[in-house]
C-alpha cells in the first residue's frame, strides 16, 4: 500500500540459456501474457465508466463513479510503470477510501422482474452500478490469480497490493446498491442461521500426521 518498502531492485535474476536478466527484463512468459490482459481489462474497465458518467443520475453515484475512475487510472498508471521497468514506481500503489457506512439493510422489498432494455432511454443506476460491481469484482478475481505466480517481485507486490482496492471498491458500490433497493440481501429463518453458524468446531489438539513415504531413487 502507500507505506510499502521498497524492493531489492539490486539482485540478480538468472536465465539458465542466455546468462543475467536485467531487471526491466525479468518477468516470465506467463506474467507478460497475464499482466497484458489485466492491464488490458482495466482499460476496458476504465473505458465503460466514461461511457456509464453520460447516464448516471444520482449525485451520489456519479461522485461514486468519479472517485473510482481517478483512483483506477492512477493504479493503471503505477502498473505500466513497474511493467515497464521492473523497478519500484514513482507513485505506490494508494489504499482506496470509500464514503459509505458498513451497514447493509437487510429483507426483501417488492420489485418489478428484471429484464433486458429496450433502449438507452431505459438505462437507470440501478443498471450502471451493477455493470460497475461486475467490472471491479472481475478485476479482483483476475488480479488474485496474477499476483499468485509472478517472477518479478516488484510486479507481484504492485499487483497484490490492488487487490483490497478492488474489494473496498466493490464492497463501496454493493452498499450503495443496497441502500437504494438495488441490491436486496435476504436472512435465514432464525433456527436456519443457528444451525448454520454452528456447523463447524475449532480443530482440538496436534493431529497425528502420516510419515512422509521413503521411495528409493536410482
Amino acid at each position: 500500500m502507500q507505506n510499502q518498502q521498497p524492493m531489492n531492485n539490486g539482485q540478480t535474476h538468472m536465465n539458465m540459456h542466455t546468462g543475467q536478466v536485467p531487471q526491466q527484463m525479468n518477468h516470465g512468459g506467463h506474467e507478460v501474457f497475464d499482466v497484458h490482459e489485466l492491464l488490458a481489462g482495466t482499460i476496458n474497465t476504465l473505458d465503460q465508466y466514461m461511457m456509464f458518467r453520460q447516464y448516471v443520475q444520482d449525485p451520489e453515484l456519479l461522485d461514486i463513479l468519479d472517485r473510482q475512475y481517478q483512483f483506477m487510472q492512477t493504479e493503471y498508471n503505477t502498473m505500466v510503470e513497474t511493467f515497464k521497468t521492473g523497478q519500484d514506481p514513482t507513485v505506490p500503489t494508494q489504499s482506496y477510501k470509500m464514503t459509505q457506512s458498513n451497514d447493509f439493510i437487510y429483507g426483501l422489498k417488492p420489485s418489478q422482474p428484471k429484464k433486458p432494455n429496450q433502449s438507452l432511454a431505459d438505462i437507470k443506476d440501478q443498471g450502471i452500478s451493477g455493470h460497475m460491481l461486475g467490472l471491479v469484482k472481475s478485476g479482483a478475481a483476475l488480479k488474485a490469480m496474477t499476483a499468485c505466480e509472478m517472477t518479478n517481485p516488484v510486479m507481484r507486490r504492485v499487483v497484490a497490493d490492488s487487490i483490497p482496492n478492488c474489494i473496498e471498491m466493490a464492497y463501496e458500490i454493493s452498499l450503495y446498491q443496497n441502500k437504494h433497493h438495488y441490491y436486496q440481501v435476504p436472512q435465514l429463518a432464525g433456527q436456519d442461521m443457528q444451525q448454520m453458524l454452528n456447523a463447524y468446531a475449532p480443530a482440538q489438539g496436534q493431529p497425528q500426521m502420516p510419515q512422509p513415504r521413503t521411495n528409493n531413487m536410482h
